[in-house]
């Protein structure tokens, strides 16, 4: 039996695939490319000596979709899928509605068709919204302050609905906090297509001498140095807590959503610190106005993921730049 993971050549889609792969799952990916690159298949060969079978489509494609899982018997899916920068959603909240909720909506339709009824969905902690009370607890009541969120935020109540209506479905919310790092191999990490949205990224690029320059949204927030606080979890322990999900849904039916961060916040300024150790590089930087749908602090309370899926995150954040910085250094000497 396979598992079909959504959007599994993406950042953390990739780790998890890896990771998968590792443990001998027979794994299927589908991602339409939008934001991942089609080499990053040869470098999960290269890690695990496997090649997933990849299919070059769009979850929004029903009929692909149906013919997929017509094809292979498929036992659960890791739904990655979706446009996932604030920014971008704020300018363009449509392309989100239309990416994340029609794209989820479709692929659930196929898997009731077909009755595979397990999923790990991969939310976000943006479901907290702008709430004050760190750290996040799973309990927390939830809203949103931009319309990637909001999609989140939706999907979350689609799956509840759709486990009320039909109690044979398994289904793990997990609500990331702030991915980073790389494969210790240097072969993959985060490499979005255009310019980064996401701070380590740019960094990176920063580093390497790609970009001149990162802009800081806003000092003047109420934390230690003013800079904004994020809970940054290696992308490796992240890809783990995917495999910890399967195996907990596999286990019962029911639908629970679990924090996957480390339970510390760190600022803008800290993570700028900790690169530049990494790199041995000066991080040119500027502040600028706060951006809209951004939020002051935010960090996990990690509890329930340790109880219940028995995990937890290991690595530190100097060890989550130095991963970065030798995939950074990677893809910089492959473009010379």
């Amino acid at each position: 039996m396979a598992i079909l993971v959504t959007g599994g050549m993406g950042y953390i889609g990739s780790h998890t695939v890896i990771k998968l792969l590792e443990d001998n799952k027979d794994v299927i990916i589908i991602d339409n490319l939008v934001n991942s690159k089609e080499e990053v298949l040869n470098h999960i060969e290269s890690i695990t000596m496997k090649r997933p079978l990849f299919i070059h489509g769009d979850i929004r494609d029903e009929k692909l979709l149906d013919e997929l899982f017509t094809k292979h018997i498929i036992n659960s899916v890791i739904h990655f899928a979706g446009l996932k920068a604030v920014g971008e959603s704020v300018d363009e909240p449509i392309k989100y509605y239309d990416n994340n909720i029609i794209g989820t909506i479709t692929l659930l339709k196929v898997m009731r068709k077909h009755s595979c009824k397990q999923m790990v969905f991969s939310s976000s902690a943006t479901v907290y919204g702008n709430n004050p009370n760190v750290p996040f607890e799973e309990s927390y009541p939830l809203s949103t302050t931009n319309p990637y969120g909001a999609t989140k935020h939706m999907i979350e109540d689609i799956l509840r609905d759709v486990y009320k209506s039909d109690k044979g479905w398994s289904i793990a919310l997990l609500r990331y906090f702030n991915p980073i790092g790389a494969h210790e191999s240097g072969l993959i990490g985060e490499d979005p297509n255009d310019i980064p949205n996401n701070l380590l990224p740019y960094v990176a690029k920063v580093a390497t001498g790609e970009l001149a320059c990162l802009s800081v949204f806003g000092d003047d927030y109420n934390t230690p140095d003013g800079t904004g606080v994020r809970d940054y979890i290696h992308v490796d322990d992240l890809a783990s807590g995917h495999l910890k999900a399967l195996n907990y849904i596999d286990s019962l039916t029911g639908i629970e959503a679990f924090n996957l961060g480390t339970g510390k916040g760190y600022s803008v300024l800290d993570v700028v610190k900790a690169f530049e150790k990494a790199s041995q590089k000066t991080i040119k930087y500027q502040v600028v106005n706060r951006r809209e749908g951004d939020i002051p602090t935010c960090y996990a309370n990690v509890d329930k993921a340790k109880q219940l899926l028995n995990w937890q995150a290991y690595k530190n954040i100097n060890q989550m730049c130095e991963d970065a910085w030798r995939f950074a250094c990677n893809k910089s000497n492959h473009k010379e």
